[in-house]
């Protein structure tokens, strides 16, 4: 400034400090200077120097939540992909552009200094990730809420492609540091396992219970801040860390066995080394077992920590908590909490289950047999011995009341028994969740309807009050605003930013969707999208693909119910179509697919392969050219999510129906103005209600066709003779046409389709599925028709913000109202005891 300016006075001490804040963490956090900081050292220092922002926030926060005495919300949770969190605080604390003047002023690239960051690898795919989303919205909306999870040490894995096959890599994400994290060495609870039940008698003739002899782990609490949007409230999400109760073993030290001394310490920190440890060896199912009551037990401890803090009586604990369980990972909390109150609290069973029962809420998220998980009796009678007796207790009370209301039903008491009684008896986790709970929601309506009228139809018969719907949400504040700010800002111009906080907003953009000047700058900021997308792969995959193609993605993990297979069988169809007629006029496509398969899946891994397989044969094919490239991007990541979405042109959400329960995909490519070619599955439902039939393309079976053809007999060999297109791409699949050095490398996936039932009827969907694309192809042509389109998807995406999710949770199922938090002022004048409440 050549003069003194009164007026940005203020805005200069703030960059003054930012960049004072900035160079102190350099130093003193970090130790460096200017000539020894790297660029990682800036990421680190900048992310410390944002988190001391949050830091005023959040004890802002906790006092306001301690003062207000209000019911909270504990979401436990194996999974939060919360992806990274430096972008996401600026934006929220409403500081990003003061931070990129700050830190540009020193000379540094703000967004290479972005790119530094080390996703936390906290979960695979849309259950952690829709997580994620939640913690958002309920700090936004100012909802007294804590999230729970587990602070794995390595990720689900890095995915590698070599020679077109999945490899996995350690996820080492902490190798480093996470600068957002705080360790709360004072939050240790002890964590039982083994033992013993020791049964006596006390002086008044009780029955009292102890379990006794255990192997104790200890859970250490990582907290980490998380920000609402433009206001003063930052909740915390809490991971636990597995340490042992001792670190060594000074005898064996002192006689010189080192490695015996170490030894129980290391096996019990691998407790939370690693998510989703593999299910296919008998280690690996204990380990998982493990981890899901290590997890559901701190928590519980945690929670009666909180709400003693303030209270006594144990009846008013559902007046003061609720706890949602995500899916039936964290269900064995509901016999821990039986446990304490029983044993350690001396509450009756009455009471107890009573108060349980009210505390608790449970989301299902699949309908996959595969995925309803059940233990072996045996796990608990070895790991677990107390909670197999509760559990029983609770089966025994529960069965008693089924019979009362359905009497000489013998077929449903074995239906509805938490024991699964065949072969090996086996705790039905989906059953237990469900009886300890007063409220099941499902996670779309078809869903929600599917639990009710088939999986669980017996217990919505019982109890139907329980049941309802929570279609799921994603925050916009991620996957619009700070994933696509291109769009973001040109939404912003024509009608304001009260989209981010009310999505509904975005119905405005209907009255500009023809408007020209709109439409072009829509059509420019697709473009400028799929530059940055195009100049990715080509760094990545060493492809060049065309930006004026259709960009055709399907990103989501790889799954037959999924059925990124039948996108293949497009992609080989519309191959053999353009070498069929190299002179013909197609629309050029880019398919782009990104996923992991899960180590142990070997036909998932199998269908990578064939990705990558016909991606190899159809890239290099020059009389294919620029008309068609196939592109598999590795490693799928909310990162790569957030290069993608904003890209996409067509979104695939081609599940056979009747097997998503939602979807959140689906949304967020919808959300950037991608047209979703689908079945009738999951949330796709919804979308095209609130869309319009005719902006999304559905293909396929319904939910009933698909049950009604399985019934009948499905015979998948019938489409593969009558279908001369597709009998060609089958077997040039199972001939080696796409492996020529291994012929009979994709044969099982043939085999699959062809020999063993067709599962998940991909051939029964074949030609609608083409007819489908077709019509993608010929609406493309018109560019201005398919703009309008994609805008009117855009504003129609108001129903899918999690924020109207969770405000649907707060009112329906928790009972819970937000806690608003004044500032700094609070916590000059406020209790000093508050931030107990951590």
């Amino acid at each position: 400034m050549n003069e003194y300016d009164a007026n940005q006075a203020p805005e200069l001490d703030n960059l003054i400090l930012i960049i004072k804040s900035f160079l102190e963490h350099i130093e003193y956090t970090l130790g460096k200077d200017k000539y020894t900081a790297t660029r990682y050292d800036a990421f680190n220092a900048l992310a410390y120097a944002v988190r001391d922002k949050l830091v005023e926030r959040w004890l802002d926060t906790q006092q306001a939540y301690y003062n207000s005495d209000n019911k909270r919300v504990y979401y436990i949770s194996m999974e939060f992909l919360i992806g990274r969190s430096l972008i996401n605080s600026l934006i929220n604390l409403d500081i990003l552009e003061d931070f990129r003047e700050a830190i540009t002023s020193l000379g540094y690239d703000f967004e290479d200094i972005f790119d530094e960051e080390q996703e936390a690898g906290l979960g695979n795919g849309g259950l952690g990730r829709l997580a994620a989303c939640f913690l958002d919205s309920m700090a936004t909306m100012s909802i007294p809420a804590y999230g729970y999870g587990i602070r794995y040490e390595y990720g689900i894995f890095r995915q590698k492609i070599v020679d077109g096959a999945q490899m996995e890599l350690p996820d080492n994400w902490l190798r480093y540091r996470n600068p957002w994290e705080l360790d709360r060495q004072e939050h240790l609870h002890p964590v039982k396992f083994y033992g013993r039940v020791l049964t006596t008698t006390n002086k008044f003739g009780k029955t009292v219970r102890e379990w006794v002899d255990t192997e104790d782990v200890m859970a250490m609490a990582y907290d980490t801040p998380i920000p609402g949007y433009k206001n003063n409230s930052v909740n915390t999400m809490r991971l636990w860390s597995a340490k042992s109760s001792r670190d060594f073993d000074l005898k064996f030290f002192n006689e010189g066995n080192y490695i015996r001394a170490v030894e129980k310490k290391m096996q019990t920190e691998t407790i939370s080394k690693v998510l989703y440890p593999a299910d296919n060896v008998i280690e690996g199912k204990e380990l998982r077992f493990k981890q899901e009551y290590f997890l559901a037990s701190a928590t519980i401890h945690d929670v009666l920590y909180r709400f003693k803090k303030k209270h006594t009586d144990l009846r008013l604990l559902p007046d003061k908590v609720a706890i949602q369980l995500n899916d039936t990972h964290p269900a064995l909390a509901i016999p821990e909490l039986m446990r304490v109150l029983l044993d350690l609290e001396n509450v009756d069973w009455d009471d107890a289950w009573q108060i349980t029962q009210k505390t608790f809420a449970y989301t299902n998220h699949t309908i996959l047999p595969e995925a309803l998980e059940q233990w072996p009796v045996w796990f608990f009678e070895q790991i677990l011995p107390r909670h197999l007796q509760i559990i029983f207790d609770i089966n025994k009370y529960f069965l008693e009341e089924v019979a009362k209301r359905f009497p000489g039903d013998n077929a449903r008491l074995a239906r509805m028994s938490i024991v699964e009684e065949h072969w090996e008896r086996k705790i039905r986790m989906a059953h237990l969740a469900i009886v300890g709970s007063h409220s099941v929601n499902g996670v779309a309506a078809l869903h929600s309807e599917i639990l009710k009228q088939q999986l669980f139809r017996d217990f919505y018969e019982m109890y139907p009050e329980r049941f309802n719907n929570k279609t799921n949400g994603i925050t916009q504040r991620r996957w619009l605003k700070m994933s696509n700010p291109p769009l973001s800002e040109l939404i912003d111009d024509y009608i304001g930013n009260g989209w981010v906080t009310d999505l509904y907003e975005l119905e405005k953009l209907k009255a500009v969707a023809t408007e020209p000047e709109f439409v072009t700058r829509w059509q420019a900021v697709k473009k400028l999208n799929k530059e940055k997308l195009a100049a990715y792969i080509l760094k990545h995959n060493c492809i060049q693909v065309n930006v004026d193609s259709i960009f055709d993605c399907q990103v989501k993990r790889i799954h037959e119910y999924k059925r990124q297979l039948l996108n293949v069988l497009h992609v080989i169809t519309m191959y053999n179509r353009i070498k069929e007629n190299p002179a013909g006029d197609f629309v050029p496509r880019t398919f782009i697919f990104s996923g992991k398969a899960a180590p142990a899946y070997v036909t998932a891994k199998l269908i990578i392969r064939l990705i990558n397989a016909v991606a190899t044969v159809v890239n290099n094919d020059p009389e294919v050219g620029d008309r068609m490239k196939v592109v598999f991007l590795a490693n799928y990541s909310v990162s790569l999510a957030e290069h993608i979405f904003p890209a996409a042109d067509l979104s695939e959400q081609i599940s056979t129906a009747g097997t998503e329960a939602s979807g959140t995909g689906n949304m967020k490519f919808a959300l950037n103005g991608s047209l979703t070619i689908g079945t009738l599955d999951g949330a796709n439902i919804e979308i095209m209600e609130e869309v319009g039939r005719e902006n999304i393309f559905i293909f396929g079976l319904t939910t009933d066709e698909v049950n009604n053809t399985r019934s009948k007999g499905y015979n998948p060999r019938d489409y593969y003779s009558k279908l001369p297109e597709l009998r060609r791409v089958l077997d040039q699949i199972a001939g080696g046409f796409f492996s020529p050095g291994a012929p009979d490398l994709f044969r099982p996936i043939v085999d699959l389709l062809l020999n063993h039932g067709d599962y998940y009827m991909l051939l029964a969907d074949y030609t609608s599925y083409i007819a489908c694309q077709d019509e993608v192809s010929k609406l493309y042509r018109d560019q201005n028709e398919w703009t309008r389109r994609a805008i009117l998807n855009t504003a129609g995406m108001g129903k899918f913000s999690s924020d109207r999710t969770i405000a649907e949770y707060a009112r329906d199922i928790w009972g819970i109202s937000p806690v608003c938090v004044k500032g700094a002022e609070s916590r000059q004048h406020g209790d000093s005891s508050a931030h107990g409440s951590f």
